[in-house]
């Protein structure tokens, strides 16, 4: 395992079980004023899965870091969110950069 993989897998460890409680938190809480909440529930939903599926190995996210990046406007936070909403967009942005580190 590679270096990169190891410090990616370490951020799932740390962050994903936690993302997949929040993400759902704020579709309920902002998915009316921030629709875009919805589609990164939906993109934590498949990269979990491939986490999953791989194991060890690194999965191949690129496509859904890619879309992130886009419905996020590169992680920027709202003004209107929770802290919760902020915790998503902080934990999902670490997790890009250690994917792509």
């Amino acid at each position: 395992m590679s270096e990169q993989t190891a410090k990616f897998n370490e951020v799932v460890e740390k962050n994903f079980s936690t993302l997949d409680l929040y993400t759902t938190a704020i579709t309920r809480a902002h998915g009316k004023n921030h629709p875009e909440a919805f589609e990164v529930r939906e993109l934590f939903e498949i990269m979990n899965e491939k986490v999953k599926e791989a194991g060890t190995e690194k999965p191949n996210l690129d496509e859904e870091f890619t879309k992130l990046r886009n419905i996020t406007d590169n992680y920027t936070i709202p003004g209107d969110v929770c802290e919760t909403y902020a915790g998503v967009y902080n934990m999902l942005s670490e997790a890009d950069k250690s994917y792509h580190t």
